[in-house]
């Protein structure tokens, strides 16, 4: 039976166990089960780090072994089990045939996830990372700052339950001190509350506050191709763990260098999870994460005249007064409005395709009801 000792000491603690989720594996525990980490998925099986043993080492009194999610398999791309999840895994029923060391029986309840609105023409949500503390938005400063995909992931990372942390890359190719310095505080301005660090992966500045930051939680890595994760990815573990291929030179963007969500323990205390660069961050239902994001503008809509006040034309609009006096910038306004109404699109269709799913089920329950009957009622002569 697996150890319920859940000190500083236990194998599994550095990479995010604790009490809570101890709790929540109690009824597993007299099982034969044991508790794991997803640290990666790939088509159907999952990398999970679990507790001593003969593998792949990863600290002392863990090894990484591969277990099958057929037991949880689901339509449900949100209920999928995810990089970060906790998993009851059952080392005792693996599959030699298939090279597998066990299956996963159960996943444990998630405390945080980063979702987003899936690339596809269905409404439907997409986990990219389970558990996570921290969502470290990734934006190049070899580019042009663009504020409104910042807005966009803080908003993804306030919903999802994680502290977001916006990490402008690239610093030296920026400029100078004063330049970066102008840089960081556009940035802020587009994310009330968010701590905003400038670091360099080349030379090194600001990886050590941003490795300090991250210590003793779960942190999630985000952005676009050519944002520099993989090689932020580097420099925080330690060791070059992530394929970094160059900026093709006629346009500026980055190639796919990191193709699956892996999950590493950092070398100062924490886990890190890596993402592949993302082209396309849709809205998923994130009114909450907004309303914080846009707080400023939520703040300035409590004084119009109106409680339903569109800030367009409506008198005694508080928010276009702002607009006007230069408090607000219209930049700002504009990205609230284009990201609510983005939001409510997708809250509606999704509502709409839940509408669509009960009638469905309860259409087959009908069917079934008729059969049943039909069958009870045996063959009319």
């Amino acid at each position: 039976m697996f150890d319920l000792d859940f000190s500083a000491a236990h194998p599994l603690t550095a990479y995010g166990w604790d009490d809570g989720f101890a709790e929540c594996f109690t009824p597993y525990a007299g099982q034969g089960f044991v508790p794991g980490r997803i640290v990666r998925v790939d088509r159907g099986r999952v990398d999970v780090v679990v507790p001593e043993g003969e593998g792949t080492v990863e600290g002392e009194g863990v090894r990484t072994v591969l277990a099958d999610t057929a037991l949880v398999a689901t339509s449900d791309p949100m209920r999928v089990p995810c990089t970060g999840d906790w998993a009851v895994i059952d080392l005792a029923n693996g599959l030699t045939g298939d090279h597998l060391d066990g299956v996963v029986r159960a996943l444990l309840p998630r405390r945080t996830a980063f979702l987003r609105s899936a690339s596809s023409k269905r409404s439907e949500g997409q986990i990219l990372a389970a558990n996570v503390d921290h969502a470290v938005i990734a934006v190049s400063l070899a580019d042009a700052l663009d504020l409104g995909r910042i807005e966009r992931f803080v908003s993804l990372a306030w919903e999802g339950g994680a502290q977001p942390l916006v990490v402008l890359t690239k610093a030296d190719l920026a400029g100078g001190p004063d330049t970066v310095a102008h840089l960081v505080a556009d940035a802020e301005s587009a994310a009330p509350g968010v701590q905003v660090l400038a670091v360099s992966s080349a030379t090194g500045d600001g990886i050590d506050v941003l490795s300090a930051v991250l210590a003793g939680g779960t942190s999630v890595l985000l952005g676009q191709s050519g944002a520099g994760k993989s090689t932020l990815a580097n420099a925080l573990l330690g060791a070059e763990v992530q394929l970094v291929q160059a900026i093709r030179d006629r346009d500026g963007k980055g190639r796919h260098t990191t193709t699956t969500r892996d999950l590493r323990a950092l070398p100062g205390g924490g886990v890190l999870i890596d993402t592949p660069g993302l082209r396309g961050v849709g809205m998923w239902d994130a009114g909450a994460g907004l309303a914080r994001t846009f707080s400023d503008v939520e703040s300035l809509a409590e004084g119009c005249r109106f409680h339903d006040c569109a800030h367009e034309a409506e008198p005694g609009c508080s928010v276009q007064e702002a607009v006007e006096s230069g408090e607000l910038p219209v930049r700002r306004l504009e990205s609230y409005r284009k990201l609510l109404r983005e939001n409510q699109r997708i809250v509606a269709k999704t509502d709409a395709r839940l509408r669509a799913e009960i009638r469905r089920d309860w259409k087959q329950k009908q069917a079934l009801g008729r059969h049943m009957m039909e069958r009870k009622r045996g063959p009319q002569r």
